[in-house]
């Protein structure tokens, strides 16, 4: 019989003795470098954007109720985006989906229309749940739920972290036809047999990849198994990476594929430039000549940490740059309040981390900045993709040392 051996006593031994996993949890952690080519963030868009997002076929030509209809030209809907016009109807028919398309392409209304159809047809019975990888995002897609079903006495709730649970429960008790959540927060409402994962029909992943990305591929699979009568699967997403294959496959029966973009490149509606820095010079010096051009009229700058962004936000602010600021640690309501300065223009520049890079629905963003150097490629396409939205051309600018 073996025993295990005696564990050593360190007491009175220097600090050296310790193991070196020990040693490095107490030393400052090594910031992260990116491992990103700058040549690689250069290009000119392409085009104004129409070519790529604009379909000829009109939205009055959907066999759809006629108050979703009105709702939805209420709106200023007119023509489809490519992937309205792709998705729609084999959605409309109940066909399972993977569309993939660049960020404010129209992917949120593809997916709600024949939502909202198919919860006309049986309103008593319908269930749909709808999940996004950020607390923006889910609550932009139910302000867009709530806009197209005016008069339709259709009811739906969103789910987020940073929220009352015991607010969540009551939403809950009132049987929502559409929930809208963060993985988070569904699981744990489902855990506490809150939410009824069983009775949803239909299933919407938006940001697919996103989602991944962040680390909820096992959350996904936690809430799609208990979905024993779902009928229809819907994937969205900017951008597709083959290692999530094995995944899609298994959620997904049959499939209609759409793909308006191969799902890997930026945006081609974006000018992308980087600014190279010399050795010594002040990078925030350089960031404020930048807005002495009036055309960097509604900026997103990232930065790769809150405690950057916090600092960047006061120095932008202090130099009379109007700034807002929003990353994981401040509250829903402070982040908000945040957006909503931004979308009316109080605020020039909103500075964020990637929790932003998702779920910022702002039409007319003219420029992006990356003060550091994204991580990824991945991370650096969603971040451009706040701007150069509806066929208009944006601008990004990349900080490189």
């Amino acid at each position: 019989m073996s025993f295990p051996p005696k564990k050593r006593s360190n007491r009175g031994k220097s600090n050296s003795s310790r193991p070196a996993k020990d040693r490095r949890s107490s030393a400052k952690k090594a910031p992260k470098v990116s491992k990103l080519n700058p040549e690689l963030l250069v290009k000119e868009a392409s085009g104004s954007g129409v070519v790529e997002l604009k379909s000829t076929t009109l939205f009055s030509t959907l066999d759809i109720s006629g108050v979703l209809k009105k709702n939805v030209e209420a709106k200023g809907y007119t023509t489809m985006t490519k992937i309205q016009e792709q998705s729609i109807e084999p959605l409309l028919q109940g066909r399972d989906l993977m569309g993939i398309s660049n960020t404010g392409s129209g992917k949120t209304c593809a997916f709600l229309i024949p939502i909202i159809e198919q919860a006309l047809a049986e309103p008593k019975d319908f269930k749909a749940l709808i999940v996004a990888p950020t607390r923006e995002l889910a609550l932009q897609i139910e302000e867009e739920f709530q806009s197209l079903t005016k008069g339709l006495r259709l009811t739906s709730a969103t789910f987020i972290g940073g929220t009352n649970i015991n607010t969540d429960e009551k939403k809950l008790h009132r049987h929502p036809q559409i929930v809208v959540g963060t993985p988070g927060r569904l699981l744990d409402l489902y855990s506490r047999r809150l939410l009824k994962l069983q009775w949803m029909k239909v299933l919407v992943l938006d940001e697919f990849d996103r989602m991944l990305d962040m680390g909820f591929v096992n959350d996904v699979k936690k809430l799609v198994a208990p979905m024993k009568q779902r009928r229809q699967t819907m994937l969205f997403s900017a951008t597709l990476d083959p290692d999530q294959e094995t995944l899609i496959k298994s959620l997904l029966k049959n499939p209609v594929e759409v793909k308006v973009n191969s799902g890997g490149h930026a945006s081609d509606n974006v000018n992308q430039e980087v600014i190279y820095l010399k050795d010594g010079e002040d990078k925030f010096a350089v960031l404020q000549g930048l807005f002495q051009n009036p055309d960097l009229e509604k900026v997103i700058l990232f930065t790769e940490t809150k405690r950057l962004a916090d600092r960047v936000c006061k120095k932008l602010n202090q130099s009379g740059i109007a700034s807002g600021l929003i990353h994981g640690n401040k509250s829903q309501n402070f982040r908000n309040r945040m957006i909503g300065e931004f979308k009316e223009g109080k605020t020039r520049v909103l500075v964020a981390t990637d929790v932003a890079a998702r779920g910022i629905d702002v039409a007319d963003v003219t420029h992006v900045i990356n003060y550091q150097l994204p991580m990824s490629m991945d991370s650096y396409i969603h971040r451009i993709g706040r701007t150069g939205r509806a066929g208009k051309t944006g601008h990004a600018i990349t900080f490189a040392n």
